[in-house]
């Protein structure tokens, strides 16, 4: 693989650091800036409502742009973003460099894809946008166990300049290793993005995106502060829980992604089933440290894992209903994640600060995934209907 190629997989690795460490910090924050828990909860919210609304626009805006120019601008924004969040004084200012920084995010892994395959010959084009894509995977697993430890050992703000070095590092990288004369694909217009959510079956699979992501949220968000009120870690023991959460993700990726292969719709619904399982047996098992640990690793398996069975099954979806959309449909796929991370984020905030409280939120967490198994459950039925039509038809 091309030198170029680990620069944009650096730049992946910070821009993934970015938006997971503030999970493991939200406590920290919360206290430092005199806020509530769930006023510190919508930092989480507002950074995926930039990647989600952003990411569309600014691609959209940037198509012309030389690829190289265009990611050196984006890495320079995404460091002025986290320098902006280190050095706010208040929560206001904290908000603008977040939002700078999703706004980098979310048209970086726009364009990167592409970039990444032009690099390579077209017999490794998905190996290469593999690799680069490892880089969010590597920083759930470790850089956000380590810029939460960063955080708690000297301040919340270190992690973010630390994450800034990274992106000073994937400037650096793609400055001196990308070529200047990369092919500029053709711009998906705002346009083009209308037309695809026009699909009523593609708006369907948006939605069990949304949902199924959004349901990890509500926990997630607030995992930092369950394991420290509830379950009654230290501080310190909290990274070392994150390590075990993260390598549960990444196998949980992986075995995904297998599982799709052969049937998405009916990977997603076992998928599905088992999370809202999961999340609701946490409600009950959080108190307990062993029990939590056991079902925190098995929830970090099954929260991430239907995340390839999802971006498989628009981009079939899209190839049969909107076959001049399906790069524009994949996308917005991205845009549903993002989405999901807001809304799942918000309600774990408006849980945690019922009366219901903090503990209650798996069990929320749990009802948003039931509503994405009912979802997928039904385009699965939709799926056998248009088959058993056509199968007519042909007849």
């Amino acid at each position: 693989m091309p030198l170029a190629l680990y620069a944009l997989t650096i730049a992946a690795y910070a821009i993934g650091t970015t938006e997971f460490v503030i999970v493991g910090l939200l406590p920290t924050v919360a206290s430092d800036l005199h806020i509530t828990l769930p006023l510190a909860g919508l930092i989480v919210s507002i950074y995926a409502l930039g990647v989600t609304f952003g990411a569309p626009v600014l691609t959209a805006l940037s198509g012309r742009l030389n690829r190289k120019t265009l990611l050196l601008g984006l890495m320079a924004l995404f460091i002025a973003g986290n320098l902006a969040t280190a050095l706010a004084p208040g929560y206001g200012l904290l908000l603008v460099g977040r939002v700078l920084s999703a706004f980098a995010h979310g048209v970086f892994f726009s364009v990167g894809a592409t970039i990444a395959a032009d690099l390579v010959p077209e017999n490794r084009r998905a190996s290469a946008i593999a690799l680069m894509f490892t880089g969010l995977t590597v920083a759930i697993v470790t850089g956000v166990p380590l810029g939460t430890l960063i955080g708690q050992t000297f301040g919340w703000r270190a992690t973010f300049v630390a994450v800034a070095g990274l992106g000073a590092i994937a400037f650096l990288g793609i400055l001196a290793l990308l070529p200047s004369t990369l092919p500029k694909a053709a711009p998906a217009g705002l346009m083009d993005q209308v037309r695809v959510l026009g699909s009523g079956r593609l708006l369907l699979v948006l939605a069990m995106t949304t949902f199924g992501y959004g349901g990890t949220f509500v926990t997630f968000t607030y995992l930092a502060s369950m394991l420290q009120e509830i379950t009654g870690l230290s501080a310190g023991s909290v990274s070392l829980v994150l390590v075990l959460y993260g390598l549960a993700i990444a196998v949980g990726n992986l075995s995904g992604g297998r599982l799709a292969d052969r049937d998405p719709v009916k990977a997603l619904t076992g998928l599905f089933a088992l999370q809202a399982g999961v999340l609701s047996l946490f409600a009950f098992t959080a108190p307990h440290a062993i029990a939590a640990l056991v079902t925190l690793a098995a929830l970090g398996f099954l929260s991430f894992a239907n995340v390839p069975g999802l971006q498989i099954y628009v981009v079939q979806l899209a190839r049969r209903y909107r076959p001049g959309g399906v790069d524009v449909a994949s996308a917005l796929n991205i845009a549903a994640f993002n989405l999901g991370i807001a809304g799942g984020a918000w309600i774990g905030g408006l849980v945690v600060d019922s009366p219901l409280g903090l503990g209650a939120t798996p069990l929320f967490g749990a009802a948003l995934v039931a509503v994405a198994l009912g979802l997928t459950v039904a385009s699965g039925l939709l799926d056998r209907t248009a088959r058993g039509a056509a199968a007519g038809g042909r007849a």
